[in-house]
């Protein structure tokens, strides 16, 4: 077997075991703090890259498929994208934390605003679940955030943190628009048949995006938690309750459609992107925020491997993952 044959075999190998291999690269980046120095310098092109090929993915008869639904579609994203950062950024407001504290406020409006995360489809197959859903939304949501983040960004932060709204709006339009016109630039060249044959290659490079995004996330973990451990444990503690909670009430909200619908958008909704709000945040944001976004990736990658049983146990397992 030759060397690119090999390359290709190891590419779909880590494709097919990406979630596995994206949960050790957070703990590679937190043990070897220089490789997170040396990545984040490119952590914008690390998202880019992902959302290339996360829209590459994307197979749009079946997208059109999941977006005849639209009802239940709109819920979900209002409730995901506009009811969930309203009640807690008014939250903030009323407690007095956006003045108080504006690093802390901006990392959870940062973390109410961003749309679901880009692994949110593969994760949810990996657990049980209706991935087709989970990709439907997330394209949903991804349409709105630049034009909801910034509001809720002007609203709920002081300030005092320099982060203008309408720049991070159009950053985050160039990013989305760009990416997609780039996937399907791709597409239309290489063909669907070629795509599909070539899904675990893909997914293989979006491992590696994954494991650069975690490495640059993770560099500066290792000195936070040294410096200030209970600091670290208390952001860690709070990003989970906040992905439970909202994949609670989620689950809650939606349970009349269907377990294995409120499920699918109960993890969707707490599985948030803040990277894609770091790199269209241009580095414009205090070191707190870059700490609490790379903390809140544990609950994201590692509560699938409790979410699994618990599918499994309610019947969602068997055909799940449509």
């Amino acid at each position: 077997m030759g060397l690119l044959e090999r390359g290709a075999e190891a590419l779909a190998w880590l494709g097919r075991h990406g979630t596995g291999a994206v949960a050790v690269s957070m703990f590679v980046g937190i043990a070897v703090p220089p490789l997170g120095a040396l990545v984040q310098p490119y952590f914008r092109e690390t998202v880019i890259v992902l959302l290339i090929l996360a829209f590459l993915r994307v197979d749009p008869a079946g997208l059109r498929l999941q977006l005849s639904r639209p009802v239940l579609l709109a819920a979900a994203t209002v409730w995901t994208m506009l009811t969930v950062p309203f009640a807690i950024g008014h939250w903030l407001a009323s407690d007095g934390l956006m003045y108080s504290a504006p690093g802390f406020t901006l990392a959870l409006v940062m973390h109410a605003v961003a749309p679901p995360t880009f692994s949110s489809p593969a994760l949810a197959a990996l657990i049980g679940l209706n991935a087709a859903l989970s990709l439907a939304l997330l394209i949903v949501c991804l349409a709105v955030t630049p034009f909801a983040a910034p509001a809720f960004v002007a609203t709920f932060t002081s300030g005092s943190v320099k982060l203008e709204p309408f720049a991070l709006g159009v950053r985050l339009a160039l990013i989305l628009a760009g990416a997609a016109a780039v996937a399907w630039a791709i597409r239309a060249i290489a063909g669907k048949a070629r795509i599909e044959r070539h899904a675990d290659h893909i997914d293989g490079l979006s491992v590696i995006a994954l494991f650069g995004f975690a490495i640059a996330l993770m560099g500066g973990v290792m000195r936070h938690t040294l410096a200030n451990p209970m600091l670290v444990l208390g952001l860690v503690v709070l990003a989970t309750t906040l992905s439970l909670a909202l994949s609670a009430l989620t689950a809650l909200l939606f349970i009349r459609a269907g377990r294995e619908t409120a499920f699918a958008l109960a993890h969707a909704a707490g599985s948030r992107n803040m990277g894609l709000m770091l790199a269209a945040s241009a580095g414009l944001v205090p070191e707190l925020v870059w700490l609490y976004v790379a903390l809140a990736q544990f609950p994201i990658y590692l509560l699938p491997l409790a979410y699994k049983p618990l599918a499994r146990r309610l019947g969602l397992g068997k055909d799940g993952a449509r």
